[in-house]
């Protein structure tokens, strides 16, 4: 299959910015206090399933996949960017961090127990989030979980500069109850939405969604 043409620009910056990503942006721990609890409740929900492991997808530097393990979760990091996959490997060696596009997992099908998308669809043309919700739900095994945060709202955006280097991705903002939608038509049951105003660090709306795929039977 060709790739996405996006695909370049989103691993060409990130390779870019990959060092001043890690600077700049905060720590879980950092993270505001709703959004830990989403994390927690996420990580609890997954090991008690116990399904199989996580796959943080769009795991950037890993930080977030290290947050899971250290909350008790089988997890493992996936990134289209091979230096932040590097920074990861690097940061936690004794977690798993491969490069991989969410369009096209290279993953079995009900091969994990949960998905962490965590601010990482946003660079995923609209047109083409059908099909990253598609893989997980092929990825997940029947019963398992994902979590889904970003911003939302109604925007395309072509930045220049991203975390003070030249990038080339373009950002896609979408109204939550769109991917409520888009999840629901790939097979996932939303269990859980939070929405929060802009607050602190954060300059735009955000929100959280749990999912699940159906148990068979």
């Amino acid at each position: 299959m060709t790739e996405p043409s996006f695909l370049a620009a989103v691993r060409e910056s990130y390779d870019t910015v990959a060092v001043d990503y890690v600077e700049r942006v905060p720590l879980p721990t950092e993270l505001d206090p709703l959004s830990r609890a989403m994390l927690a409740g996420f990580a609890e929900l997954v090991r008690t399933a116990d399904l199989g492991p996580v796959a943080d997808l769009g795991c950037g530097p890993g930080r977030v996949t290290a947050h899971l393990a250290d909350l008790g979760v089988s997890a493992f990091g996936v990134d289209l960017s091979p230096k932040m996959i590097e920074l990861a490997r690097l940061a936690c060696p004794n977690l798993r961090f491969t490069t991989g596009s969410m369009t096209a997992l290279e993953l079995k099908d009900d091969e994990l127990g949960g998905i962490l998308a965590w601010y990482s669809t946003h660079h995923t043309p609209p047109q083409w989030l059908p099909a990253v919700f598609a893989e997980f739900h092929r990825t997940l095994a029947p019963g398992g979980h994902l979590l889904w945060g970003g911003h939302v709202g109604d925007e395309r955006l072509q930045p220049t500069q991203g975390y003070g280097r030249p990038v080339s991705y373009e950002s896609y903002l979408l109204p939550l109850d769109r991917i409520v939608g888009l999840m629901k038509q790939a097979g996932l049951a939303v269990t859980a939405r939070l929405e929060q105003e802009p607050g602190g660090r954060v300059t735009r709306p955000h929100a959280c969604l749990l999912a699940r795929k159906p148990a068979k039977g």
